[in-house]
């Protein structure tokens, strides 16, 4: 049955639900992301039918070269949007750091789940067991297709070396495990975690050796802009502190102009009612770096002039719920400290290292 862009179907009981088509990318990793996204909306509206359609990416295909010299800021998104547009699925599962901070007319993130573990972690190869980055030997092998990861490690390990490692999450392992290539990789923790895999994790990198990417452990939701029952229905998994932690760190780096081309890392802290914001950016061998550290109350001033309910898009996110005065804080923070960045010459560390990324 269909009616105008929406389908429905009868259940076995002859009741009528409506069918809401769920986009993903067909890494198992995504899947199982998406999974846990439907399940939770399962949950809380037990009369809606969630289908799943799975699709390939250009990033998922394109497996030979670096990331950051595709050049593509959709990398792992465009095909997902394409479906959303085409009334092809109602809402796509991402990982947020895979989100552009710009997103294309017409979409939204109507959703910023609470976020996983953020940090990088080092899974070793199995004869360096028991080691760690500090205690490898000279001039081990480290695999990590981050530019963001390899400056901040350069830096703080300078004994190791650091090559390009491309696939998803099991073909990465599988590449760590089976040749002799590397001596550890570095992944985000949140990836292990999800697929059940912490017993690989030999390491947790905190903020002060490796600070991580912007978005990086939360999953979000992409809904279309003018779905506003769609966008109801999902906004209930918001959670409050992900949603201003990642719109700080995407207004951060939006105002950078940074993408998967330059290292830019950030590291965000909610704690007594203030919102912590640490950034940095870095040349891609981690010599030359800025970084800051500023915060915001994101208290609102009076709950009873307060219109929560509002429609305005900050960095791409769409959070009805939660108070507009905080989430401009938080905005605010995020430029206010790239703003800061770039009067000490951010701007031309960046630019050194997109040049340099660029002729590599």
């Amino acid at each position: 049955m269909e009616e105008g862009p929406y389908k429905y179907i009868r259940d076995g009981n002859g009741k009528v639900c409506r069918i809401i088509r769920i986009g993903t990318r067909k890494s198992q990793l995504a899947r199982i992301q998406t999974d846990s996204v439907a399940d939770k909306l399962k949950e809380l509206y037990p009369d809606v039918h969630l289908e799943i359609v799975a699709m390939s990416t250009t990033g998922d295909k394109i497996l030979d070269t670096a990331l950051s010299k595709i050049g593509e800021k959709s990398l792992f998104t465009k095909e997902l949007e394409n479906a959303l547009e085409m009334n092809e699925v109602d809402l796509v599962v991402h990982s947020l750091k895979d989100l552009p901070t710009a997103l294309p007319p017409g979409f939204t993130i109507g959703a910023v789940l609470k976020r996983e573990n953020p940090n990088d972690a080092v899974v070793l190869h199995q004869k360096h067991v028991g080691r760690t980055l500090d205690t490898l030997p000279e001039n081990s092998v480290i695999g990590t297709s981050s530019l963001r990861r390899a400056a901040q490690l350069k830096k703080r390990f300078p004994h190791l070396e650091f090559k390009d490692i491309r696939g998803n999450l099991n073909t990465r392992l599988k590449k760590l495990d089976e040749k002799e290539d590397f001596a550890a990789i570095i992944l985000a923790a949140a990836g292990l975690r999800r697929m059940g895999w912490e017993n690989r994790i030999s390491q947790t990198l905190e903020p002060g050796d490796c600070m991580y990417a912007v978005g990086q452990g939360a999953l979000a939701v992409e809904v279309r802009a003018k779905d506003t029952d769609i966008l109801e229905m999902v906004s209930v998994l918001h959670d409050p502190d992900t949603v201003l932690r990642c719109i700080a760190e995407r207004a951060f780096l939006k105002r950078l102009e940074g993408g998967c081309s330059v290292p830019v890392a950030v590291h965000t802290e909610v704690k007594d009612s203030q919102l912590y914001l640490t950034g940095a950016v870095y040349s891609l061998d981690g010599s030359d770096s800025l970084k800051d550290t500023m915060q915001t109350s994101i208290t609102a001033a009076d709950k009873s002039l307060e219109e929560v309910d509002e429609r305005v898009q900050r960095v791409g996110v769409t959070a009805t719920k939660i108070s507009g005065e905080v989430k401009a804080r938080a905005e605010r923070l995020g430029v206010d400290l790239a703003d800061l960045l770039l009067s000490k010459g951010a701007k031309e560390i960046l630019m050194v290292a997109r040049q340099l990324n660029d002729t590599r």
